[in-house]
């Protein structure tokens, strides 16, 4: 080899460990650290409530609009929020009382169109309400994401990308 070529051998061998050196001693960007703490949602449904609650769920259509798991209706353009992390968000006494109203906008408002809203599950019979509350307030997301959850739904209720912890 000659001595240029050296040279250039030793220049492109020393980029190479300066370039391994910086990824193994950076900090990952973002979205790489997120996804290596695993998926954000959990639930502390037994499997028999996780089983009923599903039933439910299929039989009244609730994943035309909502997500569950992050996993939403490829046919989907109703902007309803995910109900992944709802346990955190709101209580089963309170979800309950939502899924009973005649009119769930009295309990939240919201700005979507009328034949978009939230319909009212108050003709459920009372035990399928409460195990559908029931199983809504037992889907949480881990605390690292919790603050985006919380952030998503409120921009989703109020239009406005103002929000404070």
């Amino acid at each position: 080899m000659k001595k240029g070529e050296k040279a250039l051998l030793w220049f492109v061998v020393g980029l190479v460990v300066l370039s391994v050196g910086q990824n193994l001693f950076s900090k990952k960007p973002k979205e790489f650290q997120d996804a290596e703490r695993g998926i954000p949602y959990y639930s502390t449904a037994t499997p028999q409530l996780a089983r009923e609650a599903s039933d439910i769920i299929r039989q009244n259509d609730c994943r035309q609009c909502h997500s569950f798991w992050s996993v939403r209706n490829v046919m989907q353009s109703v902007p309803s929020p995910s109900l992944d992390g709802m346990g955190d968000l709101r209580s089963e006494q309170w979800l309950y009382a939502y899924l009973s109203a005649a009119n769930p906008q009295t309990l939240l408002p919201t700005r979507l169109k009328p034949e978009y809203r939230m319909p009212s599950f108050a003709m459920l019979p009372e035990n399928e309400r409460r195990t559908l509350a029931k199983y809504l307030a037992s889907l949480h997301a881990k605390d690292w994401y919790l603050e985006e959850t919380r952030k998503n739904e409120y921009e989703k209720l109020t239009g406005k990308d103002d929000y404070k912890k």
